[in-house]
């Protein structure tokens, strides 16, 4: 894992919000790597203020309240203490499949955009479907862009905030107190959106009714930079594999589940799935198991090398993960 410790402590949320939807350009860009690597960005380590707090800091460096969490084991997300360490985890493997278009990843929590003509990837925060909402599996496109829309809300979502005994307007026009933010990506994918939002608590967390919730000053970004056509690929993958550096490397994040809770035998089957189904495992390396399955039980989002180039650790060609 790669880590780079800064002293820089994290800039004011209210330096990067502008009135009036007003943004400018904060994308988390990182340069492609070359072909045959997988993974960009670097970890960093920041020093908390006093006054900070997760949602705070995520707003200031592209990540969402979930991969925070994640990354700051113990940490108190809404008070985590002046000189507090504090772990970015601004390091991904690139999600497997065509790098063209935005894939977004419903267990990273995460938007990644890649444009045609610069060899670049920028990543967002993404808020995806609550437990009974969930998000789909798909492949679809942006189909229509739209500055400062209104809102007409669903009847099943009307009559669920009647019942609850918070009822919704049938119409919710453009402003700061429309759920839907500065602007809004509708997907060709029948009702689904991908757009700003009024809260922004519910950024990188199971908030939505299937939408695609991002920060304002994100989905501002990211209009500007997509056209009406482009590919739109969601995906649900909580393991990531990828080469970096001649070595390979496991990314884990917590599996999405309406039903109940998922084992860990079923995680770590997952996990030796993805491995001795991956083109990138050859005879070359040997697999640390141990490391293995010290990813699987952190899941804190954070590329991490599980492998070996020499005889030094024993091989397990079947392996049996025990807990």
């Amino acid at each position: 894992m790669l880590a780079k410790m800064l002293t820089l402590r994290p800039l004011r949320l209210s330096l990067l919000l502008i009135t009036c939807w007003m943004s400018e350009a904060f994308a988390l860009e990182l340069a492609l790597p070359q072909p045959g690597d997988d993974v960009v960005g670097t970890v960093q380590v920041i020093e908390a203020s006093y006054e900070d707090t997760f949602a705070d800091i995520g707003e200031t460096y592209h990540l969402g309240y979930s991969e925070m969490v994640a990354a700051n084991p113990g940490v108190d997300a809404w008070l985590p203490g002046a000189g507090s360490a504090i772990t970015l985890p601004t390091q991904y493997i690139l999600p497997a499949g065509a790098r063209e278009g935005i894939v977004m990843n419903l267990p990273e929590y995460r938007l990644y955009y890649y444009p045609k003509d610069k060899p670049v990837v920028y990543t967002y925060p993404i808020g995806i479907g609550r437990e009974g909402w969930g998000s789909p599996v798909s492949e679809t496109r942006i189909a229509v862009k739209t500055p400062n829309p209104g809102w007409t809300p669903p009847q099943s979502i009307l009559r669920e905030h009647a019942e609850a005994g918070d009822p919704l307007p049938a119409y919710v026009p453009p402003g700061p107190d429309n759920p839907l933010g500065p602007y809004k990506l509708t997907l060709s994918l029948p009702g689904y959106l991908i757009h700003g939002s009024n809260k922004n608590f519910g950024i990188g967390t199971r908030v939505s009714h299937g939408c695609f919730r991002m920060l304002n000053h994100n989905v501002l970004e990211l209009a500007d930079l997509v056209a009406v056509g482009t590919k739109v690929r969601i995906i649900d993958e909580p393991y990531k594999l990828g080469m970096h550096a001649g070595r390979l490397y496991l990314e884990a994040h917590a599996m999405i589940s309406d039903v109940e809770e998922v084992s860990i035998v079923d995680k770590h089957a997952a996990v030796v799935e993805l491995i001795s189904q991956s083109e990138l495992v050859g005879d070359a390396f040997i697999i640390d198991w141990d490391r293995v399955r010290q990813v699987i039980a952190a899941e804190d989002g954070i590329p991490t090398v599980i492998s070996h180039i020499t005889e030094s650790v024993s091989h397990e060609p079947n392996p049996v993960l025990t807990f």
